[in-house]
């Protein structure tokens, strides 16, 4: 199992199951979407606004400097997210060999961000004060991009190409 994790050679010789792939793209895409959308790259979106109103970081409240420390703190999550990302349309395409550890890196990312929430709770404020749709989003990436792992990870048979 480790020799997949850190395989020795990296090439496009993937040898988890195929589904993991199908399931990788979307990920890989959602995720490339957020760190693009967050970073501020996305000229149509202000990701203060997503800081906001998806996070329910109450910026009204900060002193300006605060906010704009946060605003930066946020975008600079979301360029290291796209640049992850990016490496992950690289594996995708040319290095599936990768793909065990590109599910590992994604799900650190993500379930470590989530684990770092729960011990160092904000206050939110608005939608993002209870449940909103963003929480089980983020869940349902945690959940995903594990079952992604565990699938990448099973020997697939001769028989079946990827």
């Amino acid at each position: 199992m480790l020799s997949r994790l850190l395989p020795k050679q990296i090439d496009n010789n993937y040898q988890g199951l195929s589904v993991a792939i199908w399931l990788l793209a979307p990920l890989v895409l959602m995720k490339l979407l957020m760190g693009f959308n967050v970073a501020g790259l996305n000229p149509l979106i202000d990701n203060r606004d997503i800081l906001q109103s998806a996070d329910g970081i109450p910026l009204d409240t900060f002193s300006a400097q605060a906010a704009a420390v946060a605003v930066f703190l946020f975008s600079a999550w979301g360029l290291a997210l796209f640049v992850l990302s990016l490496l992950g349309v690289l594996v995708l395409l040319r290095y599936r060999a990768m793909i065990p550890l590109m599910y590992l890196l994604l799900a650190i990312e993500q379930i470590g961000r989530k684990g770092l929430s729960m011990v160092m709770p904000l206050e939110r404020v608005g939608d993002a004060a209870g449940t909103s749709p963003s929480v089980w989003l983020n869940w349902a990436l945690s959940a995903a991009l594990v079952i992604g792992l565990v699938l990448s990870l099973i020997k697939r048979r001769s028989g079946n190409a990827p």
